[in-house]
């Protein structure tokens, strides 16, 4: 029988930090979801997770996220894709995932588009909160064009903006800078008010500054193996 002690542990331990945030920011806890982050870390951990009651669970690599996704078919899991997607594979991650955190290109937004799909993938908009523009993402100029062109496109439900916080600094500005440019996008868009921002390591801040989707890897999984 699989020892679920110390996982179960640090999921517990970060559902109620969740909860402390929620509470301090005056939030409803059930407009939170919490995606794991499994990464590198083998199919195995996630059908564990599942025992736990985990249902979200986010991935960055397509190829993993493919194959984990059809070894646990049997499993009622909502995968979210995290990382850059490369458009010519988007089509084999629109046919798993159930939400695409990293929509930037448009490039991607045709190659995700379908008039043929029975359900819309979720698609949020990456906002690159940097000077570097190789870290991904749109500039805060160009996002409401952005935006109305994934609303636009079949297939896709525009569900609101994802962001990334700068290495090494204070984390909150940059949330409360994705926070406003929600709002920005709200004033076309009402429904995309979904707001994906926050890790293992600045989640609370993120629910501070009104995230509804936190992105949490090593927190709950452990240090993740070596992946070569």
């Amino acid at each position: 029988m699989v020892d679920l002690t110390p996982l179960g542990e640090r999921l517990a331990e970060v559902d109620d930090r969740i909860a402390d945030a929620a509470r301090a920011a005056s939030r409803d806890l059930s407009s939170i979801t919490r995606i794991v982050i499994t990464k590198f870390h083998p199919a195995s951990l996630v059908r564990e997770l599942h025992a736990l009651g985990v249902r979200d669970v986010g991935e960055n690599r397509h190829q993993e996220a493919q194959a984990k996704a059809a070894e646990l078919a049997d499993l009622d899991l909502r995968w979210n894709f995290v990382g850059q997607l490369q458009s010519k594979k988007a089509r084999q991650a629109r046919a798993y995932c159930h939400a695409i955190h990293s929509v930037d290109r448009d490039s991607l937004i045709t190659a995700l588009s379908s008039t043929q799909a029975e359900t819309p993938l979720d698609a949020f908009v990456q906002v690159n909160l940097t000077d570097d523009h190789g870290r991904g993402g749109v500039v805060a100029a160009d996002l409401e064009a952005f935006a109305d062109r994934v609303a636009a496109a079949p297939g896709l439900r525009l569900r609101g903006i994802m962001g990334v916080a700068p290495l090494g600094e204070d984390p909150r500005p940059a949330f409360a800078s994705l926070r406003a440019l929600s709002e920005r996008v709200q004033v076309q868009h009402p429904d995309a008010s979904a707001l994906s921002m926050g890790m293992s390591g600045d989640f609370a801040d993120a629910i501070a500054e009104g995230a509804t989707h936190l992105r949490i890897g090593t927190a709950i999984t452990g240090n993740r193996p070596d992946h070569g």
